[in-house]
């Protein structure tokens, strides 16, 4: 019994749109087949594997409100008790480049031990991403 893969993670989305473009452009996710779902979004795959679905946030009903409202998320309110999710880096140097080149405000660290270094930055939906490398 129990799990044996993290199979994806799901953002609803005010901004679906640039939210997309976000994960498409600066991480190389490629956006993929989708079911034919009555509410638009994407699922955004990594090696072949649908591992980002976004939502759009306006199309569907509240999965957890009993009222059916629509709750259109906002990105200044943070990713509530969800803190961050992660992906393995392949050109840091690279990464960050167009991370400081777009504008966005970004943090690196180097993890204590030097082995690996890492850039966080919050999507449109305001989701912290975290991107890590390996020491060269």
């Amino acid at each position: 019994m129990g799990v044996s893969a993290l199979e994806h993670v799901t953002i609803s989305c005010a901004q679906l749109q640039r939210t997309r473009d976000f994960y498409v452009d600066f991480l190389g996710l490629t956006e993929g087949a989708r079911p034919d779902f009555a509410f638009r979004g994407y699922w955004l795959y990594l090696a072949g594997v649908p591992v980002v679905h976004l939502v759009e946030a306006a199309d569907k009903p509240s999965a957890w409100g009993a009222s059916g409202e629509t709750v259109i998320p906002d990105a200044a309110a943070g990713t509530g008790s969800f803190d961050h999710v992660a992906f393995r880096g392949q050109d840091f140097a690279l990464m960050r480049q167009q991370l400081a080149a777009s504008g966005m405000a970004f943090r690196e660290r180097v993890v204590p031990g030097g082995r690996r270094a890492q850039l966080f930055v919050h999507d449109p939906e305001g989701v912290l991403v975290e991107i890590n490398f390996d020491a060269a």
